[in-house]
């Protein structure tokens, strides 16, 4: 029996969230990248960049996945349990590797690259030991990190891009209003999160028929739980009077959209609508500030004078906003496009970025809970587009 280290296995229909030219305008900017750094050949192993270059969203499941780019090819390596589908849904040439030997992956990986080239790997992703085993299997002449260059590539958005981040956030304003639907006294914070789920799948399905379903979820935080951001879903439920945390995120063919904001059950107090106010009001002016030419640095500096004005600094938990693109919120995100202090990126037409200001007041302090806003926006040629659609502030989620 032929017991192979990799082969060929395509069949069936491709199908991808962009054209042909779009996959082959961001391989042909990669290339004048590798072109400047004297790099041979790339060697992509995070779920971003390969989705990125090629459009095949891998599940790894323990198995290493990659995607090869020469001045020549792109080509994705990916693993025998998932047969042809990392083909149907990846832009260039695809080649399977065995699980018979171990290594085989690399073993793929020299057969495209050839030994003794000079290699682009990620250093933000790749490990000690897949490192190791780069320099064993290839060879290479020399190796260099090409992550951050990628990383300034994929913070410029193309009109294709944009457009489905458009469509993103649009789905997320169906799964807020879905939540806000299913907020009452008694409810479980699970229970509510479902609802948007299940509602911004389907609006995701309807949208595009033709991709695949995976990842779209909803962070639903009520009470103590609000106080921070990222805060799984309890089974906690809902009394009157509670502060909450609407948060959706959904997934569409690799690309991240989410939309945020606080909403109280029934009534809101006097304190935590003060607090609610202020942190609308710095979301307003934080929103003000995102234009062309205006530095990451700066921005974040104005809404800091701001909150200290109003004696809120202190309960700022962190940035103001990031961008947008492909797996931008859970696998990784473009870190060198994100409000805080010690980013001096500077806003360029193209890029899509978040405001989402929040504060969280500690349990037993007046006004107790965490309160963020989030709405994204593309940089436009003279200031900014917000494509989030939910209304934010007390006028329209005070609910249940």
């Amino acid at each position: 029996m032929d017991r192979p280290e990799f082969y060929r296995f395509h069949q069936g229909d491709r199908v991808l969230p962009f054209a042909a030219a779009e996959y082959d305008a961001r391989l042909a900017g990669l290339r004048n990248i590798m072109a400047e750094m004297g790099i041979e050949a790339c060697v992509f192993t995070s779920m971003h960049n390969i989705a990125y270059y090629s459009g095949f969203l891998y599940c790894a499941f323990g198995r290493p996945y990659g995607l090869v780019v020469t001045l020549g090819e792109s080509v994705t390596i990916s693993a025998g349990i998932d047969a042809a589908q990392p083909w149907r849904r990846c832009h260039g040439d695809n080649i399977t590797y065995t699980d018979w030997a171990r290594n085989n992956y690399w073993r793929a990986i020299l057969s495209v690259t050839g030994p003794g080239k000079v290699i682009g790997y990620e250093g933000d992703h790749i490990n000690l030991a897949q490192k190791a085993l780069l320099d064993e299997f290839l060879k290479p002449a020399s190796s260099q990190d090409i992550a951050p260059a990628t990383m300034r590539q994929r913070m410029h958005k193309s009109p294709a891009e944009i457009a489905l981040i458009r469509h993103g956030a649009q789905v997320a304003d169906v799964g807020g209003y879905a939540i806000r639907d299913a907020i009452r006294e008694g409810v479980r914070e699970i229970d509510v999160a479902m609802a948007g789920r299940d509602a911004m799948e389907l609006e995701i399905a309807k949208r595009f028929p033709n991709a695949e379903y995976r990842d779209t979820w909803v962070w639903f935080q009520s009470g103590i739980n609000t106080d921070g951001a990222h805060n799984p879903v309890t089974a906690r439920k809902l009394a009157r009077g509670d502060i909450l945390s609407l948060n959706t995120f959904p997934m569409i063919s690799g690309y991240y959209t989410a939309l945020e904001r606080t909403m109280f059950v029934g009534e809101v107090d006097d304190a935590s609508l003060n607090i609610w106010n202020a942190n609308v009001a710095a979301h307003e002016f934080g929103m003000s500030l995102l234009k062309p030419g205006a530095s990451c640095t700066h921005v974040t500096e104005q809404i800091n004078t701001f909150f200290a004005e109003r004696d809120l600094l202190q309960y700022r938990t962190f940035g103001y906003g990031h961008s947008f693109g492909v797996l931008s919120h859970y696998y990784g995100r473009e870190a060198g496009l994100e409000l805080r202090e010690d980013i001096d990126t500077v806003l360029q037409p193209g890029m899509v970025i978040s405001m989402e200001p929040m504060l969280t007041i500690a349990e037993g302090k007046p006004g107790a809970g965490g309160y963020r806003e989030h709405d994204i926006l593309v940089i436009t040629e003279d200031g900014n587009e917000n494509i989030t659609g939910y209304p934010y502030g007390p006028e329209f989620n005070v609910v249940g």
